[in-house]
């Protein structure tokens, strides 16, 4: 194990020192009024390596973003792995060398972690758990309980990419998708984004569930409703496509880099320009805003001129893909 450890882990995120806790202080930290934020996940996805990212860069984005969405500047991580016994050592190797790319590309450290070997079968190849720390600036207050009628919901870039791309890259059908996870992360926009519109609401990366999931909570906490219009929705003809033959709704499919902001309505176009002009927000859009009527429904216009409800999904549409 030891190792295993030293030849993988150490030789992938450099810790500083190796005792049995990391020891952190930043210069945050200090300020009258900053708070931590500490967020934990599991991640389980098959396959465990999938066009546009892994587990590895899935485990890192993931806790990243949950930071980031909160307003917090994320600085550590912590990661944990439960490998099966008889797992590759060079699909290990590489999975931990793009968690480390992952980290420096998000401007975060691993610092500390642990490691299990299970029986063969007992794992589904490798489970990865990561817990992230951060620090939230002073006066900084996001939340969806925040949200009120008016406010202008908006999404950093098109939406379902990564449940697409799991779906197509099990194989399980023969079918020819170019389609790549969205799997990023999204500190830099929220950076962006906050300091062009320090008056954002609320943030959520739509990752389980979807963009459905994320508007329907918002309308639980802030109790209020919520409207989109269909025709605003940024979707790939692939994933629509994808979806169409499965009978899948995009809307519940995950993403793993896509934000999803609640912003007072006469900032909303000061919010857009700040977002587009980053990589990671470049295909931002409105779709909808809150309102006052049926608190905490989310409906949406059709193209054809109706309405429907989006409720929340009951059961999963595509398991283990986060």
């Amino acid at each position: 194990m030891r190792d295993l450890i030293d030849e993988i882990f150490v030789t992938a995120f450099e810790p500083a020192e190796m005792e049995d806790q990391a020891r952190l202080a930043d210069e945050a930290m200090r300020a009258a009024g900053a708070r931590l934020a500490f967020t934990t996940d599991s991640f389980v996805v098959s396959p465990l390596e999938f066009p546009g990212g892994d587990i590895g860069t899935l485990a890192v984005n993931g806790t990243v973003n949950d930071l980031a969405v909160g307003g917090a500047r994320p600085l550590w991580l912590s990661a944990a792995f439960i490998l099966e016994e008889g797992f590759e050592i060079v699909r290990l190797r590489r999975i931990a060398r793009s968690m480390a790319r992952a980290a420096a590309a998000a401007g975060v450290a691993i610092v500390t972690g642990d490691t299990k070997v299970v029986g063969r079968g007992s794992a589904d190849g490798l489970f990865v758990t990561t817990s992230g720390i951060g620090v939230i600036p002073p006066g900084r207050e996001l939340g969806e309980v925040h949200v009120r009628p008016g406010d202008v919901a908006i999404v950093s870039g098109v939406l379902g990419d990564h449940g697409a791309a799991i779906l197509v890259a099990r194989g399980d059908m023969a079918l020819s998708v170019d389609l790549e996870s969205d799997c990023q992360p999204l500190n830099g926009l929220m950076d962006a984004v906050l300091a062009a519109v320090p008056e954002v609401r609320a943030a959520r990366d739509a990752t389980r569930g979807g963009l459905a999931a994320v508007l329907n909570e918002v309308a639980g906490a802030a109790r209020c409703g919520v409207v989109i219009d269909e025709a605003a929705l940024p979707l790939r003809d692939e994933v629509t496509g994808l979806c169409e033959i499965l009978g899948l709704d995009p809307l519940y499919l995950a993403n793993e880099g896509t934000l999803v902001l609640f912003v007072p309505p006469g900032r909303a176009a000061a919010a857009l320009d700040a977002m587009r002009a980053t990589e990671a927000g470049r295909g931002a859009v409105a779709v909808g805003r809150a309102v006052a009527d049926h608190p905490g429904m989310v409906v949406m216009r059709t193209a054809l001129g109706g309405e429907r409800i989006v409720d929340m999904l009951v059961g999963d549409q595509l398991p283990r893909i986060c």
